[in-house]
C-alpha cells in the first residue's frame, strides 16, 4: 500500500512541475501605454506586434485578440499594422471616478501554441469638464476706500476632472 501512495505522490509532484513549466511559457511579461481620455475612434496606443515580439504574420495566423478586463471592448487590433487602436470613446471619470490613476488592464491572446500577454493602458485626464461654482451669481460688495490689491476668496469650485479645488480670483480695483 505504502509503494501504490508513493507512486501517486509521485505522479501528482510531476503533473504538477508539467503544468506549471506550461503556464511559465505561456503567460509573458506586461506592456504598458499611456494615452488622454477621449481620443478618437481608430487613434494608434502603440505598436502591439513589435512590443510583444510578434511579426505582422504571427498576429493574423495564430489569431491574436484582445480582452478586457472592465468588461466593454475599448480596443482593437489593425492586424495589418500590428497596432493597438482605440475602438470606443474612453472617458476617465466614468470609468475610475476619483481616482488617482486610472489602468485599462488587457488580456491579449495569441493561439497555436497559446500565449497570454498582459497590457495595461494608463489613461490619463484632459481639462474636459469646467469647474461650477455652487451659485451662478456671485456679488462682491466692494467699498471705494478699498485698498489697490486686495483679494477676495470665493466659494470653492467643483471639477470633475480633479474634485474640489479651492480656486481663488484676485480683483483689484483702481482709483
Amino acid at each position: 500500500m505504502t509503494k501504490r501512495n508513493a507512486y501517486r505522490d509521485w505522479r501528482w509532484l510531476v503533473l504538477w512541475w508539467h503544468h506549471f513549466f506550461i503556464m511559465w511559457n505561456t503567460i509573458d511579461g506586461q506592456t504598458r501605454y499611456s494615452i488622454q481620455e477621449e481620443l478618437k475612434m481608430g487613434s494608434v496606443v502603440g505598436n502591439l506586434a513589435k512590443d510583444l515580439g510578434l511579426s505582422l504574420t504571427e498576429i493574423s495566423d495564430r489569431k491574436l485578440s484582445v480582452a478586457s478586463e472592465a468588461g466593454k471592448q475599448y480596443f482593437t487590433v489593425d492586424a495589418g499594422k500590428g497596432e493597438l487602436v482605440v475602438n470606443d470613446r474612453i472617458d476617465r471619470e466614468a470609468l475610475c471616478g476619483q481616482s488617482a490613476s486610472c489602468v485599462l488592464p488587457l488580456q491579449v491572446f495569441i493561439e497555436d501554441p497559446l500565449q497570454l500577454f498582459r497590457v495595461e493602458v494608463e489613461i490619463q485626464d484632459i481639462n474636459d469638464n469646467s469647474p461650477r461654482f455652487p451659485s451662478k451669481d456671485i456679488t462682491l460688495d466692494i467699498a471705494e476706500s478699498t485698498a489697490i490689491g486686495v483679494q477676495f476668496p470665493l466659494e470653492s469650485a467643483i471639477d470633475p476632472d480633479v474634485g474640489s479645488n479651492s480656486l481663488r480670483h484676485e480683483w483689484t480695483s483702481y482709483f
